[in-house]
């Protein structure tokens, strides 16, 4: 087992303490608005006090830090990367790629001669980039489309000319190709709003909101939006989509292809080991909305809310519908040996409390905030102490 340090990521949205008091250590003085362990090229973590990186460790002996299975899989790559996630400001709107789009695109940049760091850049790997996220504190999001008829509701009524086009789109065309056309009214540039256009549909909802909302939630969404990125047509967008709350303990799974924003709170996320983000507004970062409109899929349905199965009492394991990753939280309170589920390579992050981790041939203390890596031959594992885990494996 091999301890690892995560990775700052100082994007403007994130909260300047949330992840400090999390894992414990001293805030830097800006945002830290996500955590990163794993082997991304983009940001390995460091290993063993930072002599080296956990790619360089995994290239290193691809066969006894990933195992046969894993390598048959994925290649002599980790697949997953885990995250926490602390939004104080509602981030961009977004997808994530499919695999093919994915290594199209950055075959594509490869050959037009876009360095792998440049800002405008889309794809930094060929890989997908679905996502699961788990709620510390209460977490708020978009995701995914609502029916067509429901989203034409909010838009009826509104005194805002954008309102009713989007309306009249809706209503025509009650189908995926509907939601595709008011999405794309509002996104691409030779139709999209005017911060003015957007302005007013804003100020509509604000006074829907005063009147006694029959949405309050959507329009108090509106003007929270509104407030982070006036005029950004993405305000409006999210009147197109599902809103999601998590209290702690709870997760959510997002696919490729599946549009969203999170709008603020505490998580650990843990993805296919990609960072492949396609922006349609609601940001400063570079936007594409050409691309973005290519990969989205516009068939409504509710977001996908992941129960946990419960494993020998202590851990609860959270199984995404990809190969790539599943997450496991173990909660120890009674300082007995208690097994670990999970095979092959794994990350595990002590978020509370002191745990020490044991395989069958070493052991490591965990305390607040502390990660291991643990190899495929490493085995099986146990816990024991008082506190929680959480762990990144692949199924």
């Amino acid at each position: 087992m091999h301890r690892i340090g995560g990775i700052t990521r100082d994007y403007a949205w994130g909260s300047p303490d949330a992840i400090p008091a999390l894992l414990d250590f001293a805030p830097p003085g800006g945002p830290v608005a996500e955590m990163w362990f794993g082997a991304h090229p983009s940001a390995p973590a460091g290993v063993d006090g930072g002599a080296r990186d956990l790619a360089a460790l995994i290239a290193a002996d691809p066969s006894a830090m990933l195992g046969d299975d894993v390598r048959a899989r994925f290649g002599d790559r980790l697949p997953y990367l885990l995250k926490i996630v602390a939004p104080q400001r509602p981030l961009s709107l977004q997808v994530h790629p499919n695999v093919e789009r994915a290594s199209a695109g950055f075959d594509a940049e490869d050959r037009a001669g876009v360095p792998i760091d440049a800002p405008h850049r889309n794809y930094r790997d060929r890989n997908h980039k679905p996502e699961l996220v788990y709620a510390l504190t209460p977490f708020e999001a978009l995701c995914g489309f609502r029916a067509p008829r429901r989203a034409a509701e909010l838009f009826a009524g509104l005194a805002s000319p954008l309102a009713e086009k989007l309306h009249a789109l809706l209503r025509s065309d009650p189908s995926p190709e509907g939601v595709r056309a008011a999405f794309t009214c509002l996104l691409d540039r030779r139709s999209r709003p005017s911060p003015q256009d957007v302005r007013v549909l804003v100020e509509a909802c604000r006074e829907r909101l005063r009147s006694g909302s029959t949405s309050p939630r959507a329009d108090s969404t509106v003007l929270t939006l509104a407030a982070a990125y006036p005029g950004d047509p993405g305000i409006v967008a999210s009147l197109l989509l599902n809103p999601v709350t998590l209290q702690p303990g709870e997760a959510l799974f997002v696919p490729a292809g599946g549009v969203h924003a999170y709008l603020g709170g505490l998580g650990v996320e843990v993805m296919a080991s990609s960072d492949n983000v396609l922006r349609a507004g609601l940001t400063t970062k570079h936007v594409d909305v050409d691309e973005l409109l290519g990969a989205v899929d516009y068939v409504a349905a509710p977001p996908i809310r992941t129960a946990p199965e419960v494993f020998h009492g202590a851990t609860r394991v959270f199984y995404a519908p990809v190969d790539d990753f599943e997450l496991s939280v173990t909660d120890l309170v009674d300082d007995e040996v208690h097994p670990l589920p999970g095979r092959g390579p794994r990350i595990l992050l002590c978020l509370a409390g002191t745990v020490t981790v044991t395989s069958a041939d070493d052991e490591v203390v965990l305390v607040q905030g502390s990660a291991v890596f643990v190899a495929a031959v490493e085995g099986v594992l146990s816990a024991r102490g008082t506190g929680t885990l959480v762990q990144a494996d692949v199924p």
